[in-house]
C-alpha cells in the first residue's frame, strides 16, 4: 500500500479479520476507543469484537498517561475479550501476550530490532524507543471481561512525545490496513492459544517467547509503583501470573504485579 494514503480500508480489514473476530467496528473519530468499548462490553457487545477509530484524541495509557492517535499517522484499535474457561488469576498474561503480538507484528513488518519493556511497551531501533502500548482493563464483574486497548504509531509520532518513534521512522513503508490488519492477526493466534490452554503461560511458548523477546530481562531496572514509591534491582523473570521478579541490592527477590519500568542499565542485547 502507498504509504501516503494512510486512510483504513474498512472492506479489506472486515474480510482479513472478521473470522479470528467476531465483529470490526470503524469510527471516524472517538475520545477513547477503550472507553467506547467498555461502555459496548457492558450492553453485551460479543467475545472478540474489535473498535478501531481514525482519529483518538483522549485515549489512555497505563498509569494515567494520555495516547492520542491524529488522524491518519497510527494505529488506535481495542479488542473485548470474554476468555470463558480461563481463570480470571490467570487474565494477568492478557496485557503481556498483546504486547508480545504487537512484537510479532513489527517484526513481520520488517523492523528486526525490536524488543519489550515490561510489561508490554514495544520498543524499537538502536536506541529503543517506544513505538506502541497497550492498556488492560477489566469489564463485568459476574461474568468478568477484558478490553485490551492497543496505540501502534505508523507514520508520526505523537506530539511532546521525544522518546517515542513510528514504523515508518524505523524504515517500514506498511500502510495502516496492513499494519492493523497483521496486529488483528497476530492478536488472535497469540489469545487463541492462551485461552486454549486455559491461560497456561507455559503452552504453546507464550512465557517463552516473552522472555526471548523482553528487553528488561537481566537489566538494571528502576520500577516506579503506583504509589510512587520506587525500588531498583535486576530484572530476573517473569513467573507464572506475569510478574516482574526483582533482584534488589539487598539480595532480597520481589515480585512486581504492576510499575513503570525505566531500564537503567540494558542487558546486551536488542531483541530482533
Amino acid at each position: 500500500m502507498d504509504r501516503t494514503d494512510q486512510s483504513l480500508d474498512v472492506d479489506a480489514l472486515r474480510a482479513a479479520v472478521v473470522g479470528p473476530w467476531a465483529t470490526l467496528d470503524v469510527v471516524e473519530r472517538t475520545g477513547s476507543t477503550n472507553a467506547d468499548l467498555l461502555a459496548a462490553a457492558a450492553a453485551g457487545a460479543p467475545d472478540r469484537a474489535v473498535l478501531t477509530a481514525d482519529h483518538q484524541d483522549s485515549g489512555r495509557g497505563r498509569l494515567t498517561r494520555s495516547w492520542a492517535a491524529p488522524a491518519g499517522t497510527g494505529i488506535a484499535v481495542s479488542v473485548l475479550l470474554r476468555p470463558q474457561g480461563v481463570p480470571p488469576s490467570r487474565f494477568g498474561w492478557l496485557p503481556l501476550l498483546a504486547g508480545l503480538a504487537v512484537l510479532d507484528t513489527v517484526r513481520d513488518l520488517g523492523v528486526a530490532t525490536a524488543g519489550l519493556k515490561w510489561p508490554n511497551d514495544c520498543l524499537v531501533g538502536a536506541e529503543q524507543r517506544k513505538v506502541a502500548g497497550i492498556l488492560a482493563e477489566v469489564a463485568g464483574h459476574v461474568s468478568p471481561a477484558v478490553v485490551l486497548g492497543i496505540g501502534l504509531n505508523v507514520t508520526d509520532v505523537p506530539p511532546h512525545t521525544p522518546t517515542a518513534t513510528s514504523l515508518a521512522a524505523e524504515g517500514c513503508a506498511a500502510g495502516r490496513t496492513d499494519v492493523l490488519v497483521t496486529l488483528l492477526r497476530r492478536l488472535a493466534e497469540r489469545e487463541s492459544e492462551w485461552r486454549e490452554a486455559r491461560g497456561d503461560p507455559d503452552a504453546h511458548r507464550l512465557r517463552s517467547d516473552y522472555r526471548a523477546g523482553c528487553l528488561s530481562l537481566g537489566s538494571e531496572v528502576r520500577v516506579e509503583l503506583p504509589a510512587a514509591a520506587s525500588i531498583v534491582g535486576i530484572a530476573e523473570d517473569v513467573d507464572r501470573d506475569g510478574r516482574l521478579l526483582l533482584l534488589d541490592a539487598a539480595g532480597h527477590r520481589r515480585a512486581v504485579a504492576a510499575g513503570d519500568v525505566v531500564h537503567v542499565r540494558p542487558a546486551d542485547r536488542t531483541g530482533g
